[in-house]
């Protein structure tokens, strides 16, 4: 990411002109429902959580955590303006509260330790493998010891055919990027970090290939 002209991102489709289907598109394709409750319940959000929802898009996860914990301290980051806009009117509408705010994960604008749970949903596969480093490594500082990082992305193919259907998101994503989480590095990216425990903790099929589900810790 270059920032000498101000933020830089990769919007959630690839494209800005496709922003604005996004949300249909994740829901059909990907079992959206599905994995991001999994993915929720994995992160064992309580009512005093904190959390942060890297890249958080048009803050599907956010709200879904809010409804699952009302108690529980909810924020969404993403660099994105238009698809934040889409994510504070769905919560608006849906009288959620729920923070969202922008900003590049290579510098998270919160203190050391600020939250318990950092989640994170189809983001680090938009990321060339030095940016998925410094990334993790912003999360395991915001994180507060013991807490937890918990991610849900494209991973390794369980089979020919995910590895087949997983092609169409390396065209319109890029290959260097999503050759990463092909092959399996996310879980030593954040070994990297400095987080322990780190383990794939299962798979879901989808109609774009294999979802991962990939958890570590920050050490207390």
């Amino acid at each position: 990411m270059d920032d000498r002209n101000g933020p830089t991102y990769v919007p959630a489709l690839g494209f800005a002109w496709l922003t604005a289907v996004y949300d249909p598109v994740v829901r059909i394709t990907t079992r959206e429902a599905t994995f991001k409750k999994e993915l929720l319940t994995r992160a064992e959000l309580g009512a005093d959580t904190r959390l942060l929802d890297l890249g958080c898009g048009t803050a599907t996860l956010a709200m879904m955590a809010k409804t699952a914990q009302p108690q529980a301290t909810i924020i969404g980051l993403d660099a994105d303006p238009a698809v934040l806009r889409r994510g504070r009117a769905k919560a608006q509408a849906a009288r959620l509260e729920v923070e969202l705010l922008q900003g590049i994960g290579e510098r998270l604008p919160f203190p050391d330790g600020t939250f318990d749970r950092v989640v994170s949903s189809l983001f680090f596969h938009h990321l060339e493998l030095g940016a998925k480093g410094r990334i993790a490594a912003e999360v395991f500082r915001v994180l507060a010891p013991g807490g937890g990082l918990h991610v849900a992305d494209w991973g390794v193919p369980t089979n020919p055919l995910m590895r087949a259907l997983f092609l169409p998101i390396q065209v319109l994503d890029g290959f260097a990027n999503t050759r990463d989480n092909v092959r399996g590095l996310l879980p030593r990216v954040f070994e990297a970090s400095g987080f322990e425990n780190v383990s794939t903790q299962g798979n879901l099929s989808t109609a774009f290939g294999t979802l991962s589900y990939i958890a570590g810790h920050k050490p207390v």
